[in-house]
């Protein structure tokens, strides 16, 4: 996996170093910033579907909307979105697999 930024600092091994070298490659970005750039769009796509209706409805009630602008607005936006599985044991995962 990486094993350091270019200022010697360590990065953890959150996510795959595969997929970091990919965007590396393909952008032609340096692993160290590509890594950061992998580390951005997770925590961008790393809300729950609570925390994401919370946070965006938070901030639409900032910009004064009203929320029978926000409701349908939220609803649109969450059909467009990826969203952190939710934790599973490993009977759940046997259900799924064997019903």
């Amino acid at each position: 996996m990486l094993n350091s930024l270019q200022t010697g600092q360590a990065m953890d091994e959150s996510y795959p170093g595969d997929l970091v070298r990919h965007v590396a490659v393909t952008t032609g970005l340096p692993e160290a910033t590509a890594y950061r750039v992998v580390a951005d769009i997770a925590a961008y796509y790393g809300d729950t579907v609570e925390e994401f209706v919370r946070r965006r409805h938070g901030e639409l009630q900032g910009n004064q909307r009203k929320n029978s602008e926000i409701w349908p607005q939220i609803i649109a936006e969450l059909s467009s979105r990826r969203f952190r599985a939710p934790e599973v044991s490993e009977r759940q995962l046997r259900r799924v697999v064997y019903g």
